[in-house]
């Protein structure tokens, strides 16, 4: 069986499926599950349901998520995990013909130093940073990472059709580990999911125990989710909930 646990309240991922699939003229349809049914919560099957491990630690740094049409329906997408875990997530359906006002008013607002992340290599080189500025710097501001959720395709055409990001520097990650993402094909090793970026930016804003909860709350939602796809029950005992629990609890001491 699941965790046994209430739904955790919606966040700004799940406003936002919640909004797509209201302007829906068909149902979506997601595989797996009696039926197709998966927790609203988490969006596994009820069986393998992960809400009673939820983590959220306090970050300074924000993440805006800029996400394609469909992406807030898929089950496997990861920007839903940020949400979980980190309190100052925003999220946004992109379209090429506007802009939402929300998304303005977010991009405006004193307290953010927002950061388009992106590779470099695409970017004229004036806009590229490798860091994140320090306080002093920037002082009074936190970071807010604004990530493309987006397939690869997608995500380059959001970045070259959204012109008022273009006042903003592009963060370019330079990461020399391998992706673990296990959910969805890429034809390149070095492409990262929506999560293990968000972990990654964590890090470089001098968040560790975030980045450290995140990476692990990834590695137990691919479990469940792979392990309910082969009709296997979840190792509730095995290496990443173990891995979850000991960057929780570091998290706490620390926080």
């Amino acid at each position: 069986m699941g965790e046994p646990a209430l739904l955790p309240p919606p966040h700004a991922v799940a406003r936002l499926r919640a909004e797509r699939l209201a302007r829906s003229a068909k149902p979506f349809l997601a595989r797996g599950g009696p039926k197709g049914e998966r927790c609203p919560g988490c969006r596994l099957v009820p069986s393998h349901c992960i809400c009673g491990l939820r983590p959220q630690v306090p970050a300074r740094a924000g993440v805006c998520l800029l996400m394609a049409d469909t992406e807030p329906l898929k089950p496997s997408n990861t920007g839903w995990l940020i949400a979980d875990v980190v309190p100052g997530t925003f999220a946004f359906g992109w379209a090429r013909t506007e802009v939402q006002p929300g998304l303005v008013a977010l991009l405006a607002d004193p307290q953010w130093q927002p950061y388009v992340v992106f590779p470099g290599e695409f970017v004229a080189s004036e806009r590229v940073v490798a860091e994140v500025a320090p306080d002093d710097t920037v002082p009074g501001k936190r970071p807010l990472f604004i990530l493309l959720d987006a397939t690869w395709p997608e995500a380059r055409k959001m970045f070259r059709k959204s012109p008022y990001l273009d006042r903003f520097p592009v963060l370019s990650l330079a990461p020399e580990q391998v992706s673990r993402y296990q959910l969805r094909r890429s034809r390149r090793h070095d492409h990262f999911c929506t999560a293990e970026v968000a972990a990654l930016c964590l890090e470089l804003a001098g968040e560790p125990q975030a980045a450290q909860v995140l990476d692990a709350y990834l590695d137990v939602f691919t479990h469940h989710y792979l392990q309910s796809k082969h009709q296997l029950p979840p190792e509730r005992d095995g290496p990443a909930h173990a891995q979850l629990r000991a960057a929780l609890a570091l998290a706490l001491a620390r926080g």
